[in-house]
């Protein structure tokens, strides 16, 4: 019995439903570069106060796209902005908070 073997690509995707999510894909890249900011601000004791503001964005921009995300593709990522937010904002509040 032959059978076709059909090629799969593998492709960085998001919207693993097939269906286009701007908004959804849009919050989890601000999300993602807030976290990163955020993180990379936390080690630098005079920076707290751009680590904890940029930290406390990520975590709303963050739990916003939890709420409307559709994929679990998308929660995944998600998670591991809200992480790197979490983490910057946390250590900046340490370092000084706010202000």
């Amino acid at each position: 019995m032959a059978q076709q073997h059909a090629a799969r690509t593998h492709h960085l995707t998001f919207n693993t439903d097939g269906r286009p999510h701007p908004l959804e894909n849009t919050l989890l890249a601000v999300t993602f570069v807030l976290g990163v900011a955020a993180v990379a601000t936390a080690g630098f004791h005079g920076l707290h106060a751009v680590s904890t503001w940029t930290g406390l964005a990520g975590i709303l921009t963050g739990g916003w796209g939890q709420y409307i995300s559709v994929t679990t593709a998308e929660r995944y990522a998600l998670i591991i902005g809200l992480g790197m937010s979490g983490l910057g904002f946390y250590l900046g509040m340490a370092h000084g908070g706010f202000w």
